[in-house]
């Protein structure tokens, strides 16, 4: 996997600027079946056979990936988690769960996380309705071999009262560094809590904000229809896309640019150059540098470029990629030159 481009990170979509990612999420849980939580450990393989078993008759599914996470290592867990095909808690709780992968890494199955299932589509760029019917279309294959747990007056029965009625996470990975140099990000926050949209970091919940993205989400599933929750979510995040834009623009104006151009021109030339990288200090570095590719400036690279490194720049990767445990300075060492010789070929070539 290490080698397979990741298919929601492509530069393209719309508004793919600002928005890197789209997500649809279906939480579902079997009706015959405790939820994973209360569920034995015999329970938890009937769960994961269950599930394992139904994927493989669904067309969407053809040549996926079937992992078993307690066959995997702790580098290989987080590698998943750095791929954003898996949460940190199932990666920390392998024990009778399980991950189904494919169409390059834009459909996800989490079995036995939270809920049985946890089933999500991504596409680059600010694409929701496209996500969403992908991640319908596998449902209903999935539906027709499996009984969810499902009543007419709450919708979809989950773990997480917050997931009841359609049982939907609609997200956008957004990159707000524009926003955040303005000082705009904590109004930004609180206009989105009012319009019931939650903000949380780069591995969802929990988790911290790196490199400038951010996911934007629904707060609460039930009291609308699953047309509704896209709609808002995908108008909020286009205007969030729009403020971003704005700040921008504000930012490079006039005397204000010469601080831009100089804050991410540094920024090229520690990737450049550094022979020490942290994950937290390259990601950064790199969101400034993809603010200014997509301000169109002259810069080593390209919006794919930086899109791909800020993926395989995290710490399981950079092992996968050595092929052996790193310590933190190995690694801060093979992720300097990595960055170095990548942006070296692209400026080279002309290509990344």
């Amino acid at each position: 996997m290490l080698k397979i481009p990741v298919g929601w990170a492509r530069a393209d979509g719309p508004r793919h600027d600002v928005v890197l990612s789209s997500r649809i999420r279906l939480a579902r849980n079997l009706a015959d079946a405790p939820f994973p939580a209360r569920s034995s450990a015999p329970a938890l393989k009937r769960s994961l056979e269950a599930f394992f078993g139904a994927a493989r008759r669904v067309p969407e599914l053809s040549g996926a990936a079937f992992v078993r996470m307690d066959d995997l290592d702790a580098t290989d867990r987080l590698f998943l988690v750095e791929r954003h095909l898996v949460s940190p808690h199932l990666a920390e709780n392998p024990s009778g769960r399980g991950a189904i992968v494919a169409d390059g890494e834009c459909l996800s199955l989490m079995i036995n996380e939270e809920d049985h299932l946890r089933l999500a589509a991504l596409r680059p760029g600010l694409s929701l309705p496209e996500a969403h019917s992908k991640a319908r279309a596998v449902e209903r294959s999935l539906a027709s071999a499996l009984p969810f747990a499902f009543r007419r007056d709450w919708g979809y029965l989950t773990s997480c009262p917050t997931n009841l009625g359609t049982a939907m996470r609609v997200s956008a990975l957004v990159h707000l560094p524009g926003l955040a140099l303005a000082g705009l990000i904590e109004r930004l926050f609180e206009n989105l809590t009012r319009l019931g949209l939650i903000v949380r970091g780069l591995y969802g919940e929990g988790t911290k904000v790196l490199g400038d993205f951010y996911q934007i989400s629904n707060a609460a599933a039930l009291g609308r229809t699953e047309a509704e929750i896209i709609a808002a979510v995908g108008k909020a995040v286009g205007q969030v896309a729009d403020r971003e834009a704005e700040s921008r623009a504000k930012l490079c104006a006039g005397s204000g640019r010469n601080r831009i151009e100089d804050l991410v021109h540094r920024s090229a030339g520690v990737l450049q150059n550094a022979r020490l990288l942290s994950f937290e200090e390259a990601g950064q570095h790199l969101s400034y540098l993809r603010m200014g590719l997509g301000l169109g400036w002259s810069l080593p690279g390209s919006p794919a470029l930086a899109n791909e490194l800020a993926i395989v720049t995290q710490p399981a990767h950079m092992q996968m990629r050595a092929q052996r445990e790193l310590s933190p300075p190995e690694r801060d060492a093979a992720r300097a030159a990595f960055v170095r010789a990548r942006l070296a070929a692209a400026t080279s070539f002309g290509r990344c």
